[in-house]
């Protein structure tokens, strides 16, 4: 129940801030316990956060498979369902900011302060993610194997945590490209720049597939 009370209290500020401003203490604060009481459940608030990711995936997975079904027309040539493919993904991404940021700060934040036992737990369950994912859009491109699928699937979820950062640019760079709009052009507009990326990524995926 206490596991769950802390999950649910991290949950809930990351509903409020992104993941750079949830801290230990405030965590603590919310959900009643001291410090020390809530790093008996968890070794730390990345180990919190990586858990909280999981269930992100788990979740966004769920909601993709009945949006890709409306999304793609099976009857479109290849090219045509892999720009389907990419503006699906693209929009079901930008719909979930908290997995986005999630998956933003995962290699450089999360799994930097955790033990080999958390890390090891999170990798396995982040691989059946993949492969989840890699199975759901494997009906909509026939052309591609299961290994080029879940190419495409880790692909898609490493270029959107990327991408993700950028398009959340600190109050410093808002401000420059205020004062120079020539500058204004570095500026990330997350929905279609994932998207025209997953579409040269399946492409080529198609393009080799047909050799």
């Amino acid at each position: 129940m206490r596991r769950r009370a802390i999950l649910g209290a991290a949950a809930g500020m990351l509903a409020e801030m992104p993941v750079a401003q949830v801290t230990l203490n405030e965590l603590s604060r919310r959900v009643g316990l001291a410090k020390s009481n809530v790093l008996r459940y968890f070794e730390s608030r990345e180990a919190v956060l990586l858990e909280l990711l999981d269930s992100a995936w788990q979740e966004w997975l769920t909601g993709l498979e009945a949006d890709l079904g409306g999304a793609i027309d099976a009857a479109a040539p290849p090219a045509e369902r892999g720009d389907q493919l990419a503006a699906a993904l693209a929009a079901s991404l930008a719909a979930r900011p908290v997995l986005c940021d999630l998956l933003s700060a995962q290699g450089a934040v999360l799994e930097r302060n955790v033990s080999p036992q958390v890390a090891a737990t999170y990798k396995r369950a982040a691989l059946a993610d993949v492969t989840r994912l890699g199975r759901l859009v494997r009906p909509y491109l026939g052309e591609l194997g299961e290994q080029d699928t879940e190419r495409l699937a880790a692909g898609a979820v490493l270029v959107a945590g990327a991408l993700w950062a950028h398009a959340q640019p600190s109050a410093a760079v808002l401000a420059a490209y205020e004062a120079d709009p020539a500058l204004a052009v570095m500026r990330t507009d997350f929905t279609p720049t994932l998207r025209e990326v997953l579409e040269v990524l399946i492409a080529g995926l198609l393009a080799r597939s047909s050799r």
